[in-house]
């Protein structure tokens, strides 16, 4: 595989710079271990940190950068010790694709606060020195470890989404134990994250309430995804009559905003879980204190989460919101991605439009 005297086994599309633009790009992948499981790459979900990483957001790539961590595909090769997987399976990959597999949470299967860092699906060094590279690809080798199976009834194109937006909410909910029928979840953002944290609430039996700044996700909240009750949380009535309501709050926003607003939705020891990432973050004692309210942090999770996540889907049939894109479309996608007009993730069929 040869193109503008790029050599290699992998066809892919990369950022070359800051711009963030993405082109084709050739390169190779690494020849199956004994561990090892090959994929051939139909699926792969569109993440901000996508955006992030192809323009250097974070002051840390390593170009040229191929991006994408939900990955979903067919096994084409399998290594002599691979034990889990066979040729024909179909398989998941997300967020990261390796640990020092030694530490103490890489022993209890939650690898993504490994010890001395999980290494990430694209713009990581990897064991061997090389730079990781994503989804945005024919192909990808992982160890077996940090496959997931995707059952046969469900989609490959929905399950895509699960394994970053679907279980970064997932996580939380489940450790937190907001999966208590009858309960009460608030939802702070309507986007990838958000929408799936409403869809496991219902699927947990939850009363769900979306909290946003725009009204005019209010229709699609409450009439498509299932939503009880929607807050503008600009509106200070509407907060105010919502004081003291709710349980749990899964907080997907990134942007900076106020958190005592939210706080003060919690009941008495409620708990408010962030997964986004706001530069800075401000609450006040009193709320918390007097409340008996907890804030907590959460990212992605671990191997054992995450196929647990798959499965608990696929029984209940929960898939997430797509918008199909060919893999020419996807730096207009990542601009529309910024503007959040996507509802609510884009997948790339890679199988039949990168060539």
């Amino acid at each position: 595989m040869e193109s503008k005297g790029e050599k290699g086994n992998c066809l892919g599309w990369a950022a070359r710079d800051p711009s963030g633009i993405l082109s084709p790009y050739i390169f190779d992948r690494r020849q199956p271990r004994t561990d090892d499981v090959s994929i051939k790459i139909l699926y792969c979900g569109v993440c901000y940190a996508d955006v992030n990483w192809t323009r250097n957001k974070i002051g840390d790539s390593k170009y040229p950068l191929v991006p994408g961590h939900e990955i979903v595909g067919i096994a084409t090769a399998v290594g002599s010790d691979v034990m889990t997987f066979k040729v024909g399976d179909r398989v998941g990959v997300g967020t990261y694709v390796d640990s020092c597999r030694d530490c103490d949470y890489c022993n209890v299967r939650r690898e993504v606060y490994c010890d001395k860092r999980a290494i990430s699906t694209f713009n990581a060094i990897d064991k061997d020195g090389m730079i990781t590279k994503g989804g945005y690809s024919s192909h990808i080798v992982v160890h077996e470890r940090y496959c997931h199976k995707i059952p046969d009834e469900y989609p490959l194109a929905s399950a895509a989404p699960l394994l970053c937006a679907g279980i970064t909410v997932y996580t939380p909910m489940i450790k937190y134990n907001m999966n208590q029928p009858g309960k009460s979840l608030g939802v702070v953002g309507l986007g990838g994250l958000g929408h799936m944290a409403v869809k496991f609430g219902k699927a947990f039996g939850l009363n769900v309430t979306v909290i946003s700044t725009s009204e005019s996700k209010k229709e699609e909240a409450i009439n498509r995804l299932g939503a009880d009750r929607f807050i503008i949380s600009k509106d200070k009535d509407q907060m105010a009559s919502a004081a003291k309501s709710l349980d749990f709050i899964i907080d997907t926003a990134s942007g900076d905003h106020p958190f005592d607003p939210y706080l003060a939705l919690l009941k008495f020891d409620g708990i408010m879980v962030l997964v986004g990432f706001p530069s800075e973050i401000k609450i006040s004692p009193f709320l918390l204190n007097f409340g008996s309210r907890c804030i907590a942090g959460s990212i992605t999770g671990g191997t054992k989460d995450r196929q647990e996540m798959i499965e608990f889907c696929a029984k209940n049939k929960i898939y997430p919101e797509i918008e199909m894109i060919p893999i020419e479309y996807i730096n207009e996608a990542l601009e529309r991605l910024i503007k959040n007009d996507v509802r609510y993730r884009f997948v790339i069929d890679i199988e039949n439009t990168l060539k």
